[in-house]
């Protein structure tokens, strides 16, 4: 059985769950701060509500004059002193990893670990 709790569309990305109570799906989309929610009562329509959410976020933040939150864009700027810089670098090359190759591989395992304990 195949079961995927998420949804993309727009880069946004939505986490699906069940209220077995109200015989509802419902969701969050969790990439951007602002809140946006959707839900339905049938599993087959719930992407498309999904999408709607999304492009109502979109068009209320153009009628507003904002700018919507945009989805991360896979880009992390990090500032180290010359010193640190140099250490990284060194135990990145020492793991025969590019500095970003192994500063992403230890960012995303600590932070998973950090997840799990939340």
């Amino acid at each position: 059985m195949k079961q995927n709790n998420t949804l993309v569309y727009k880069g946004y990305v939505g986490e699906i769950e069940f209220d077995s109570e109200a015989k509802v799906f419902y969701g969050n989309v969790v990439n951007p701060r602002d809140t946006i929610t959707f839900q339905s009562d049938n599993a087959k329509l719930l992407e498309k509500e999904f999408c709607k959410s999304v492009d109502s976020y979109l068009e209320f933040c153009r009628k507003i004059g904002e700018s919507p939150e945009k989805p991360y864009s896979g880009k992390f700027v990090l500032r180290l002193s010359p010193q640190k810089h140099s250490v990284v670098a060194l135990a990145a090359q020492i793991a025969k990893k590019s500095l970003n190759a192994w500063a992403s591989y230890l960012l995303v395992e600590n932070a998973e670990k950090e997840l799990k304990q939340v």
